[in-house]
């Protein structure tokens, strides 16, 4: 014994550490000079230095440093940056461009489809894309929290043909593991509920949000867990992105992408084409490339219906079929998503 003191290491208590996913989406840039500034990139007359149309610019850290510094260009940067275009009127182009407020008959919850709901469970997400088709959605008022997710949970009860529910938002992941159990526990006990699908952005652009909190959430779930990711470009997906998605694939997820066709981010056939391979890599199933959703101040991402089609055409001639996702384009009060090929 060497007669000292034993140093007494005090226990963290699980539900006061903050994990790291936190931590870096607290530390999210969200200022245009700090994001230009982290990317050696001047800010041109074209850009807009602070917010557009209330719409904030949030960006993960993690996220940037994938993008080419000194290349205003670059695919990653252009999906987040505010630009003096989003202000422009366009002619077609509305603040709900699916008229989801139509199909919401308690609030927070849309029944749009047989089959199926949608759960608005949040308004916040990692990172504002800024062809966001939810950038002026009603959160506070259309937000199933407090009295009114009892409203939405029994909607769902009473609704015994509903046998999938999507979980979507903003990002269902930017909720805490603490409060996507207190959201799913009484979701648990509808017995007509046998597919939980997740709609999210999240572990693509911060992939520590998959971390052993969110796994045995996962893990613990009565119904089959979907999760739709949202991957644009394959520069999203890195080593971090790649290991995140192999963790959820081990979890017992089944993995799919949805993308949109966005001009000057990834409407080339080569882009789309290593988008799919890329997403195969990580197990991840091309789903959908959806044609841009025409939201107010979006205007300048679309790529034209013969564009896309011609692009979709080219993708099938060099992808093997079931790498090659379904070009399809959401219509208000349609009863599916409407196939454009």
């Amino acid at each position: 014994m060497s007669g000292k003191t034993p140093v007494i290491i005090p226990r963290i208590d699980e539900a006061e550490h903050t994990p790291a996913w936190q931590s870096e989406l607290a530390n999210a840039v969200r200022s245009t000079e700090e994001l230009l500034q982290l990317l050696g990139i001047e800010a041109g007359p074209a850009i807009i230095g602070r917010r557009a149309d209330g719409f904030p610019l949030r960006v993960p850290r993690g996220f940037v440093r994938r993008m080419q510094a000194g290349n205003a260009q670059d695919p990653l940067l252009l999906q987040v940056l505010p630009v003096l275009a989003e202000t422009a009127t366009a002619a077609g182009y509305q603040q709900d461009p699916l008229a989801e407020t139509c199909a919401m008959p308690v609030p927070g919850l849309l029944h749009k489809y047989r089959g199926r709901a949608l759960l608005t469970v949040t308004g916040a997400c990692a990172v504002h894309c800024r062809y966001c088709f939810r950038r002026h959605f009603p959160y506070p008022d259309a937000n199933p929290a407090g009295d009114q997710w009892v409203n939405a949970v029994r909607y769902l009860d009473a609704h015994t043909d509903i046998h999938e529910l999507i979980l979507s938002g903003g990002d269902p992941l930017s909720l805490t593991d603490r409060r996507l159990a207190q959201l799913s526990r009484q979701l648990d006990k509808i017995a007509h509920l046998h597919t939980l699908r997740i709609h999210t952005r999240t572990p693509v652009v911060l992939p520590e949000r998959v971390d052993s909190g969110l796994l045995e959430w996962i893990a613990n779930r009565p119904q089959r867990v979907v999760m739709v990711i949202h991957c644009n470009h394959p520069n999203e997906i890195d080593d971090h992105v790649m290991i995140a998605m192999r963790q959820l694939a081990q979890a017992g997820v089944t993995l799919l992408n949805q993308s949109v066709l966005l001009k000057a981010v990834n409407d080339d056939t080569d882009t789309l084409v290593r988008l799919s391979e890329r997403l195969f890599a990580a197990g991840v199933l091309p789903y959908y490339l959806h044609q841009l959703d025409r939201v107010q101040g979006a205007a300048h991402f679309e790529v034209d219906d013969l564009r896309a089609r011609s692009l979709h055409a080219d993708m099938r001639s060099r992808l093997p079929g079931y790498l090659v996702p379904r070009l399809v384009r959401e219509e208000p009060g349609a009863t599916g998503k409407t196939l454009l090929v």
